[in-house]
């Protein structure tokens, strides 16, 4: 089906979109799944006390989050690449979903913002405390994410003695080399701090959804042009 200036733009943007929300799919899955199967963590899932916890609960997201995300990219792709209506359609529902949730995440998150750092707060002590038991090299991999991105040290905040020093952070000065904020402490002030700009960067990811929803809606008006025009084509011919 041939499309216009503006078609083919929206044909490569959603291209490219789908192609960014595929690697962050993955990414979301795969840390998601190595998180719920690993060796270390495993046992967690077993015991029926610990179903409700902040961890379980943030890795089974992960992993529904990554699943969701994936089938989006797959109609979205199919769709856009071969101009199929049905699978536009369904990408186009599956991104209002999409949008409406993440701005509603966004809203609810800054109106709760004490408790939701908290609960980060106790999802860091959780990845803490299973890699200072099991010494999985992953969770120690995303330990040294936290620690520089957040710049802090542990749960002590004290490079000398705590456990996990090696994952922190270089002391920019002298008085870090004995004390750090610890990541507790940072990541609930952090956030409580930066919730705006938290919420903003929901209301950004609903408003790139949205682009491509009208990036979407584009080629589906331009694909039932094309197939009204074939109909009558057709029609006249026979």
């Amino acid at each position: 089906m041939a499309l216009d200036a503006c078609g083919l733009v929206c044909k490569y943007t959603l291209f490219i979109f789908n192609l960014i929300f595929a690697l962050v799919g993955f990414a979301f899955l795969g840390i998601g799944l190595w998180l719920r199967f690993s060796e270390s963590t495993r046992g967690i899932f077993q015991i029926e006390a610990l179903n409700s916890s902040v961890f379980v609960i943030a890795v089974t997201v992960l992993i529904a989050l990554g699943s969701v995300m994936l089938i989006v990219v797959a109609f979205g792709d199919y769709g856009a690449c071969n101009e199929k209506r049905c699978a536009l359609q369904v990408f186009s529902v599956l991104l209002t979903i999409l949008a409406v949730a993440v701005v509603a995440v966004g809203v609810v998150g800054y109106s709760n913002k004490t408790e939701v750092g908290l609960k980060i707060a106790e999802f860091y002590t959780s990845m803490y405390t299973l890699y200072v038991t099991s010494g999985d090299p992953v969770i120690g991999a995303t330990l040294t994410f936290i620690h520089k991105i957040l710049h802090c040290c542990g749960v002590t905040g004290i490079p000398l003695v705590e456990v996990v020093q090696h994952t922190c952070p270089a002391a920019k000065g002298l008085l870090e080399r004995f004390k750090m904020d610890s990541c507790p402490g940072t990541i609930i002030s952090v956030f409580d701090s930066r919730a705006t700009l938290v919420m903003g960067i929901f209301v950004g990811t609903g408003a790139l959804l949205i682009t491509a929803l009208v990036c979407t809606a584009i080629l589906l008006k331009q694909t039932k042009k094309d197939q009204q025009g074939v109909t009558a084509y057709y029609s006249t011919v026979y």
